[in-house]
């Protein structure tokens, strides 16, 4: 053996305290070194480069051999090593184990690159996002500057540096990775180091990010990765995820992966098996192929929108789109604001040409316009709150192609604006115009008002309030005042930080009664509706005229709903209290009850308030025999409904879904259950799927409710419909037409936050796997808690989700037979997969969630209608 040195190629760096050397292999030096050995066989030299530390040896490279002759290499150099020392010689053993690690991960067959799964997981094990990528190094060293001590960046702040703030345990791995590949030992580091780990870990080379990536996995650096340190990197990528049901069970998983990739029970796995399961896992993708001509053809269509440069021809066409999706609207806000304006002008017209215009002049006018609006809009605003009329309307009549029923307390929010405005002119004009010019006018210009204020004319304000016109005109706008304050979403929802006593007074609870005070506040209207200043005459008093038809339908609707309500007390057949502040209610059906997926029902708890009434979506589906509900705590009354029903439930037993559950069956002695009352069901906007023969279904968390009974529904009817062809196909009726269930196929689109969330519906969606056997209802499940596919902390996971879901066909985040996606939906992509398959048909877009979403799913709804074939009809439902 002969060793070339090179004295020239030293090198040192101060900063980490480490010395690089190429040289001789023995040297009383005991700093680290990096020498370079040459073993002579057959007039060809090898290169070996060693790292040498005090004690440590540790294999760099090897250059100018095969894979044979370095096996050769290993052995002659476990039979030499004697004459080095005891602990050169047990450290040059370990570098012969390495050379045949090395020589062992270069034998296998190279994992082909070029297939369509392999070129994206290439694209993955991206340490930071994209976001973060896109900062550059400038941004990481500001940072620094913010977050070192004396020039060190601490482990601790190593995550935020490099931009990985929600990931702290899964940085610190990286850290220890990284430091271990340099022989770091101290808990912290300087700028120099710090911009060596974020070259590597920006490295855009794949195998650059696979040796990272196994290097966070191999604790112990020995090149080979045990069960145990699989086990640990489970457990750092499920907290790194959110997934705390993959870190109870990371032992079995762990045992998995090594019964994938050590078949041989080694006992380990290296390098190369990790890149044959990155490389050759079954990735998921959110779109599903398709015919590709089909998707040329839908892609050479102007999807991205192009400015039209012809001013006037641009802004008649965004006006023909505007009118075209909100015709409806737009023929109800006209007629209503053209009925506001001729009763406005009416009355003003009226008052302009009695003798009171003549001291009171337009100041009188305009406040008889305002009252007149408000008697109008007093009668209007109870209709859209009629929830029996309404439900009545559009199921059973035609009405809802022109009349837009699903904005109906949209509708009923304008009409209180309206009435604001109403009470604005109507009082202003008195207090602030009218009143004063009568104080002060002369008797000559009162003389003519005599008839209706009497001989004497008022001397002050007073005078004007103790009357029966004033009191109730003031105490009205008091309690108007109170209930519109408190129906804003700021106060009903409790977004406002406010003091604890103030804060008692807001919310759900205080909207309700609040808004209950309309009763006190119309029987006030009709007095003072009767005792007016200017009309004495029983038949100019209108006020009542404009109530009474109003005030009778909803006084005949809240007789219906307490006289259906009273004897609808549900029986509980089964309690669950699921993860996510989820509680769900199975009661069995009462008899006559029939509903249609997508509506809701109101639901009373008397041992927590006999007068509120709360609705919730159906969950079950119209052909099932019992009712459900899922409700999530996020107030007052949800947490105290959930803590009334959690005392009769124990934990779950036979591997039942649940934290806690209750099984009632009806010979039971049952426990002392609440007393539920239901009122409904009620028409909502996702009732109208069965219009579609294609329905897009998108739900977020909680707002998947009725969502989930429509799948049913939809499953259920597809069962039957082909029960019912094969009985006709079989008798020979062919002839004979059934009215078919329109919907024949649906896309769902769940998006949730929380793991434990698919416990909610993990039996609805296991159904669907099960007898959906033509793939007519496609589930896509997200967890937006797991990083997307191609980052770091999300590999691990993806390639366990791969080998669990081949194996058993369960998937581990959401443990049904539905495959669950990471991060969010592209929802352009989500169209355009619907939009490729069902060209030159109409979809039924239905969506129920956060309104933050609405904007977005409107905008592609209406692009993809307007420049394809297929046409996008865009229901929404916001809690």
């Amino acid at each position: 053996m002969e060793i070339a040195s090179d004295q020239g190629s030293e090198t040192e760096s101060i900063n980490s305290g480490r010395i690089g050397f190429s040289g001789p292999l023995v040297s009383n030096k005991k700093k680290s070194r990096k020498k370079s050995a040459r073993f002579k066989d057959e007039d060809s030299y090898v290169e070996i480069t060693l790292d040498v530390r005090d004690d440590a040896i540790s294999l760099q490279n090897i250059r100018g051999t095969t894979d044979q002759k370095a096996t050769s290499l290993a052995s002659q150099l476990e039979k030499r090593n004697s004459s080095f020392g005891s602990q050169l010689s047990f450290n040059l053993r370990n570098v012969s184990q390495e050379l045949r690690r090395i020589t062992s991960s270069k034998s296998f067959n190279k994992v082909d690159r070029t297939k369509s799964g392999a070129a994206r997981a290439l694209r993955g094990l991206q340490f930071i996002n994209k976001n973060v990528r896109n900062e550059g190094w400038s941004e990481v060293e500001s940072r620094f500057h913010e977050l070192a001590a004396n020039g060190m960046l601490p482990k601790s702040q190593f995550g935020k540096c490099i931009g990985m703030h929600e990931s702290t345990e899964f940085a610190d791995g990286l850290f220890d990775a990284l430091a271990r590949k340099r022989c770091i030992t101290s808990p912290s580091i300087t700028k120099a180091e710090l911009h060596e780990f974020w070259e590597q870990i920006t490295d855009t080379s794949f195998d650059a990010r696979l040796q990272t990536f196994f290097d966070m996995v191999d604790k112990d650096a020995d090149g080979r990765i045990t069960e145990e340190e699989v086990q640990e990197i489970i457990m750092l990528s499920a907290a790194a995820n959110k997934l705390l049901k993959i870190q109870e069970h990371a032992n079995e998983y762990a045992a998995l992966i090594m019964e994938e990739l050590d078949p041989h029970n080694l006992g380990y796995i290296e390098l190369h098996n990790l890149e044959t399961l990155l490389l050759e896992a079954p990735h998921h993708s959110t779109i599903v192929s398709t015919n590709s001509r089909v998707l040329s053809q839908l892609l050479s269509q102007k999807l991205k929108p192009t400015k039209e440069a012809n001013p006037i021809k641009r802004c008649y066409r965004r006006l023909s789109y505007f009118i075209g999706d909100n015709w409806k609207r737009i023929w109800v806000m006209t007629l209503w604001l053209s009925i506001c304006a001729g009763l406005f002008t009416w009355k003003f017209i009226q008052y302009k040409h009695r003798a009171v215009f003549d001291v009171m002049g337009y100041c009188v006018t305009t406040a008889k316009g305002g009252a007149e609006t408000l008697k109008f809009n007093m009668a209007l605003i109870l209709l859209p709150v009629c929830r029996n009329t309404i439900t009545w309307l559009r199921s059973r009549t035609k009405l809802g192609v022109i009349v837009p029923f699903n904005d109906n307390i949209n509708f009923h929010k304008v009409i209180a604006l309206g009435i604001a405005i109403g009470v604005g002119l109507h009082a202003g004009a008195h207090l602030t115009c009218d009143f004063p010019r009568l104080l002060h006018a002369t008797d000559e210009e009162y003389e003519p008002l005599k008839p209706f204020f009497g001989d004497k004319r008022p001397n002050n304000y007073w005078w004007f309030v103790k009357g029966t016109e004033g009191w109730t005109g003031v105490v009205m706008v008091v309690l108007m005042a109170i209930a519109f304050t408190l129906a804003q979403p700021w106060f009903r929802r409790n977004r406002l930080k406010l003091p604890t006593t103030i804060k008692k007074l807001t919310g759900f609870n205080a909207f309700w009664y609040s808004h209950h005070l309309f009763v006190i506040v119309y029987i006030l209207f009709i007095i003072h509706g009767y005792f007016l200043y200017l009309s004495k005459k029983w038949y100019k008093k209108t006020t009542w005229m404009y109530l009474a038809v109003p005030m009778v339908l909803y006084a005949f609707e809240r007789l219906i709903r307490a006289f259906r309500s009273g004897y609808k007390t549900v029986q509980i057949s089964k309690v669950a209290v699921y993860p996510g502040n989820v509680m769900a209610l199975y009661m069995y059906k009462p008899q006559g009850f029939k509903y249609t997926s997508g509506q809701y029902i109101f639901v009373n708890c008397s041992d927590i308030s006999p007068f509120q009434w709360h609705p919730f979506s159906i969950t079950s589906a119209p052909g099932d025999d019992y009712l459900s509900i899922h409700i999530r705590t996020l107030g007052d009354w949800t947490s105290q409904l959930k803590a009334v029903f959690s005392k009769v439930c124990q934990p779950p037993t036979n591997d039942k879904s649940g934290l806690r559950r209750a099984d009632i069956a009806p010979e039971m002695n049952k426990p002392r259950l609440p007393r539920l009352l239901i009122d409904g069901p009620y028409g909502a906007p996702a009732q109208d799927y069965k219009k579609y023969d294609i329905l897009l279904l998108v739900g977020l968390g909680i707002g998947a409710t009725p969502l989930i009974s429509i799948v049913k529904d939809v499953l259920n009817n597809i069962k039957q419909q082909k029960e019912i062809e094969e009985g006709l196909a079989e008798n020979g009726l062919k002839d004979i037409k059934k009215k078919p269930f329109a919907a024949r196929r649906a896309y769902f689109y769940w998006v949730t936050r929380d793991q434990g969330s698919f416990e909610w519906f993990r039996g609805v969606m296991n159904d669907v796997a099960e007898h959906d056997k033509e793939g007519l209802i496609e589930l896509h499940n997200y967890c937006t808690s797991v990083y997307e596919e191609g980052d770091a902390r999300s590999a691990l996971i993806t390639m366990l989700q791969a080998i669990q879901h081949a194996k058993s066909g369960i998937d581990i985040v959401s443990g049904t037979r539905v495959k669950t996606h990471f991060a969010r939906p592209n929802w352009r992509q989500v169209f355009k997969h619907v939009a490729v398959n069902h060209a030159d048909q109409k979809i039924g877009v239905f969506y129920c969630g956060p309104p933050s979403l609405v904007a977005d799913m409107r905008q592609l709804a209406q692009d993809f209608s307007r420049k394809t074939t297929t046409k996008f009809e865009f229901h929404k439902e916001n809690f």
